[in-house]
């Protein structure tokens, strides 16, 4: 019937459940858990997930590392939760906001026996929702019943892997001529993922010639360069200046991808600058809070620019992980053109943490 949802529709439920607190039941023809988000968890829904039976705190291996937990299930951990635990240890065993003042988690004790599969769908699911990336799970005898009688999302492991791991279908939602400073002949494009997470843009500048390379921009969204002027990053230099750079050729494309904080959100963008205060780079920063050190998808960036009609780019970028991206998905870059702007003294360090762990060209 086509009033049910699809499991894209499912999927992005699944996500809106797990920020509200929610669980959500994940299944494999052989076995079924009830997954929670630590972040959002709270004293009663802990106490009813404890009466089901034992619990695993799965975190990455990112974070497992920090923690000095065993990694037997690749990159994942699952930590055997303590009867005796509470919320306030499951919580700083998920966020390291104050590993410092207390460093000590453990002992403990990461299972490896059983299949990890449901765990790790578990993770991208938190990760997906812009949650810290940790899930308390518990196993489930008969989860048909118990997400019916609980009024719970379901999602098969075998139909949602796939769509985990591809990059959404983004159609063209709306566009107007919009003037602005860099230049008078703007025209903004808005596009909608089918899996109902954060739409994207693109910044047209003058009518730029199909049939040639246009020059273009891989922007990330970054409320606090972008809007706040914030001197910890280069972003807001950088967006402005690649515009300006375009108003200055009288034509251009700048796509502006919502995918703040390198994909991992602004509020754990915001845990990682409390982790930087403390003395770990940008890099640090992020492993120890579970994510890898680029999150984004940069896939976007080139299905938008093939539905405007553009197949090479003069791109404007010092970060190879973009050129690379562009050519594996059918973008030609034919040149990259440097963007070095914004340097200050409170982002030197980040900059050079840039060059030296993620390969930008500075």
């Amino acid at each position: 019937m086509s009033l049910m949802p699809t499991m894209i529709d499912l999927l992005a439920r699944a996500r809106v459940d797990l920020r509200m607190g929610l669980p959500v039941v994940l299944t494999t023809p052989d076995q079924a858990i009830l997954a929670l988000a630590v972040e959002p968890l709270d004293t009663k829904r802990l106490a009813s997930l404890r009466a089901l039976g034992p619990i695993a705190l799965t975190v990455t291996a990112r974070r497992a590392e920090t923690l000095k937990a065993r990694v037997y299930d690749g990159d994942i951990a699952r930590i055997a939760v303590p009867s005796s635990a509470d919320l306030t240890w499951i919580q700083a065993v998920a966020d390291p906001a104050d590993d410092l003042r207390t460093p000590m988690k453990g002992p403990l004790r990461s299972d490896r026996d059983g299949d990890a599969e449901l765990h790790r769908l578990a993770i991208a699911l938190t990760k997906s929702a812009r949650l810290l990336p940790a899930a308390a799970i518990c196993p489930l005898q008969h989860p048909a019943q118990f997400a019916q009688s609980h009024g719970l999302t379901t999602l098969p492991l075998a139909a949602v892997a796939p769509l985990m791991v591809e990059s959404s279908p983004l159609h063209p939602v709306a566009a107007a001529r919009l003037p602005i400073a860099a230049a008078e002949a703007g025209r903004l494009h808005i596009f909608r993922p089918e899996d109902g997470a954060e739409e994207h843009y693109a910044i047209e500048i003058g009518k730029p010639d199909r049939s040639q390379p246009v020059l273009a921009r891989l922007h990330s969204a970054c409320f606090t360069g972008d809007v706040l002027g914030s001197l910890k990053c280069d972003c807001g230099p950088q967006l402005h200046g690649a515009l300006a750079q375009m108003g200055a050729e009288g034509q251009g494309v700048l796509l502006y991808l919502n995918q703040e904080g390198r994909g991992i959100g602004l509020a754990n963008k915001m845990r990682a600058y409390s982790l930087q205060d403390q003395g770990f780079d940008t890099v640090e920063a992020n492993h120890r809070l579970g994510f890898e050190d680029d999150e984004r998808d940069f896939r976007l960036g080139s299905a938008i620019l093939k539905e405007l009609g553009f197949s090479s780019v003069r791109l404007l970028t010092n970060n190879p992980n973009k050129i690379s991206m562009m050519e594996k998905t059918g973008i030609a870059v034919t040149e990259r053109v440097p963007l070095k702007v914004g340097e200050t003294a409170f982002n030197r360090e980040y900059l050079a943490t840039k060059a030296a762990k993620s390969g930008h060209m500075l």
